[in-house]
C-alpha cells in the first residue's frame, strides 16, 4: 500500500473538499453566466410585442446547439486528455493535446462556413413552426454562423484550462464571453432595435473577443507547465488515433443529447407558438440547473483524470464520492428555489400573458428536475475524466431510444405533460446506464490500465 493510501481518510477528505471547491467554485460562477445569457436573450425577445420573436430565437438557438454541442468533444475530450497528462506531469503532452484539438477546431469551423446553406436548410426541416418563426430563425442562423471557428477554439481553451486545474482562467473566459454578449444584446436589441439579428450579432462579436483573451492567458500558462516543446509528439500516430476515437464517441453521444432536445422543441411546436415559447422559457430553468451542476462535474473531470494519470486509486474514489455529495446538495437547493420562486422567474423572462400562463402550468417538471438530473451530470464528469467515451456513447444511445419511445407512447394522451415526462425519463435512463458501466472504471484502476 502506498503512503498516500495510508493517509487518514478524514484528513484526505478535508483536503479534497477544499480542492473540489477550489476547482468547482470558479466553474459554477462561470457556468451560471451562461444560462444568464440565455435568460437575457429570452427576456429581451420575450418583452417584444409578439411571441414569434421568442420562438425564432428558440428555434435558431436549438439549431446551433445541435451543431456546436455536436462538436462539444473538443471541450470534453481536451479536458480528459489534458487532465491525464497533467496527472502524469507530462509538459510536452499538455502542449500537444491543446495543439491537436485547436487544429481540429479550425478545420471544423471552416467546414461549417462552407456548408452553411445546406445546414440552414436541414435545420429548418426539423421544426414544424409557423412561417414567421421559421423566417426569424433563418435570420438568426445566417448571422451567427460566422462565429463557428471562434466557438470551437473556445471549447479547446476552456477544456484545456479545466484539465490543468486552472479554473480561474476558464472563469475569465466565460465572463468575457457572456458579459460581452449580454452587453451587446442590450445595445443591439433594446438600443438599436435589431431584434433577432441583434441577438445573433452580439454572440458573434463576443466569441471573437473571448479567443483573443484566451490565447493571451494560454501564453502565460505555457511558461508554467514545463516541457521543452511539441517536437514530433504532436503527430504521434497512436495519440492521434486515440484522439479521433475519443472524439468520435463523444460526438455521437452529444448528437444524441442535442437530438433529444431538438426533438423536444419540435414536438412542442406542434402545440402552437405560445407553447413553443413557454417550453423555451422553462428550458432556461434546466439550463440554470445544468450549468450549476456542471461545476462539480468539471471538477470531477479534472480530478478523476489527474488521479488516473497519477495512478492514484484512493484519490479517484474520494473524488467520485465527494463531488457527488456536493452535487446532490446543490441539486436539492435548486429544487427549493424553483418550487418557491418559479412563478416570479417566469414573469422576469416574459411578460406575454399566454406564454406565462402555459409556462406556469408545466413548471412542476422543472421543480423535480434537479433531483432526477443530478446523477447523469456527475457520471458524465467521471466518465469524461476517465476518457471512457465508448461507454458514454452507448449509454446515450440507449437513453435516446427510451426518450423517443416515451414521447410516442405518452404525448397522445398527456400532450405537453407527456413531453416533459419523457424528458425526465431520458435523464433517469442516462444515469442508470452509466451506473451499469461504472464498475469497469474501478476494475481498470485496480489493474493499472
Amino acid at each position: 500500500m502506498t503512503s498516500e493510501e495510508r493517509t487518514p481518510l478524514s484528513a484526505s477528505t478535508v483536503g479534497r473538499h477544499r480542492q473540489i471547491w477550489r476547482l468547482a467554485g470558479p466553474i459554477i460562477v462561470a457556468n451560471l453566466s451562461v444560462p444568464l445569457l440565455g435568460a437575457v436573450d429570452t427576456a429581451v425577445m420575450g418583452h417584444l410585442p409578439d411571441a414569434k420573436f421568442l420562438g425564432g430565437v428558440a428555434v435558431g438557438a436549438i439549431i446551433f446547439n445541435f451543431i456546436y454541442w455536436g462538436f462539444g468533444f473538443l471541450r470534453m475530450g481536451t479536458t480528459g486528455l489534458t487532465a491525464q497528462a497533467y496527472g502524469a506531469n507530462d509538459g510536452n503532452e499538455l502542449r500537444a493535446v491543446f495543439s491537436r484539438a485547436l487544429m481540429l477546431a479550425g478545420a471544423i469551423g471552416l467546414l461549417l462556413w462552407i456548408i452553411q446553406v445546406p445546414l440552414i436548410w436541414a435545420g429548418m426541416t426539423l421544426f414544424d413552426a409557423s412561417a414567421e418563426v421559421e423566417e426569424l430563425a433563418r435570420t438568426y442562423f445566417q448571422v451567427r454562423i460566422w462565429s463557428a471557428p471562434a466557438v470551437l477554439a473556445n471549447y479547446c481553451l476552456i477544456g484545456w484550462f479545466i484539465g490543468v486545474q486552472n479554473t480561474r482562467a476558464a472563469l475569465i473566459l466565460q465572463i468575457v464571453l457572456n458579459g460581452t454578449n449580454i452587453i451587446l444584446d442590450l445595445i443591439f436589441v433594446l438600443g438599436l432595435g435589431m431584434t433577432v439579428a441583434g441577438v445573433a450579432a452580439a454572440t458573434v462579436l463576443a466569441e471573437y473577443a473571448t479567443i483573443a483573451v484566451g490565447f493571451f492567458l494560454m501564453r502565460r500558462a505555457y511558461r508554467k507547465i514545463g516541457g521543452t516543446g511539441l517536437g514530433t509528439n504532436l503527430f504521434d500516430p497512436g495519440k492521434l488515433k486515440r484522439l479521433v476515437a475519443l472524439n468520435f464517441d463523444i460526438m455521437i453521444r452529444t448528437l444524441c443529447l442535442i437530438g433529444a432536445f431538438a426533438f423536444f422543441t419540435r414536438q412542442g411546436a406542434r402545440y402552437g407558438d405560445a407553447t413553443l415559447a413557454a417550453n423555451a422559457v422553462l428550458l432556461q430553468f434546466q439550463q440554470f440547473l445544468s450549468f450549476g451542476l456542471d461545476g462539480f462535474a468539471h471538477a470531477a473531470e479534472a480530478l478523476v483524470g489527474g488521479a488516473i494519470g497519477a495512478r492514484d486509486r484512493q484519490g479517484f474514489r474520494e473524488t467520485v464520492k465527494l463531488t457527488g455529495i456536493w452535487a446532490v446538495i446543490v441539486a436539492m437547493l435548486y429544487t427549493v428555489v424553483y418550487a418557491a420562486a418559479g412563478g416570479p422567474i417566469i414573469g422576469i423572462l416574459t411578460d406575454i400573458e399566454e406564454v406565462r400562463r402555459i409556462a406556469d402550468q408545466f413548471k412542476f417538471w422543472l421543480v423535480i428536475s434537479p433531483i432526477l438530473s443530478v446523477w447523469s451530470f456527475m457520471l458524465d464528469g467521471i466518465f469524461i475524466g476517465a476518457t471512457r467515451t465508448a461507454e458514454m456513447r452507448n449509454a446515450m444511445i440507449a437513453s435516446l431510444a427510451v426518450f423517443l419511445a416515451s414521447v410516442w407512447l405518452l404525448t397522445p394522451s398527456l400532450g405537453n405533460d407527456g413531453l416533459w415526462l419523457s424528458l425526465m425519463l431520458f435523464m433517469i435512463v442516462r444515469a442508470l446506464a452509466l451506473i451499469a458501466y461504472y464498475p469497469q472504471i474501478e476494475r481498470s484502476m485496480t489493474q493499472g490500465t
